[in-house]
């Protein structure tokens, strides 16, 4: 009897990345919330960005959906994290 085993990751290469630089604070920052769309995020990333204003000075905070909860962020995403945001807060709704 033979056993077929499948692999469950989304790239068929697994992407190479390294850790961004350590910000200094947050104060007057753009931070970015990538939600995967569903309910839950919505109450949480709300709570988070009153957080990071208030408490942290996050001078700006922007949201984007990813078409797909099941997938990596759009490529639009990234182009526009890596190109204009400090920082990224990713999450789930489940």
């Amino acid at each position: 009897m033979s056993m077929i085993v499948l692999d469950p990751t989304h790239e068929s290469v697994p992407v190479g990345a390294q850790l961004a630089a350590r910000l200094g604070g947050l104060e007057g920052t753009t931070v970015g919330f990538i939600s995967n769309g569903k309910e839950g995020t919505k109450g949480f990333f709300r709570h988070l960005e009153g957080m990071l204003r208030d408490d942290f000075g996050v001078a700006e905070v922007i949201h984007r959906v990813k078409s797909s909860y099941s997938a990596p962020a759009d490529a639009h995403i990234m182009e526009e994290a890596k190109a204009s945001w400090h920082a990224v807060v990713s999450g789930i709704g489940d």
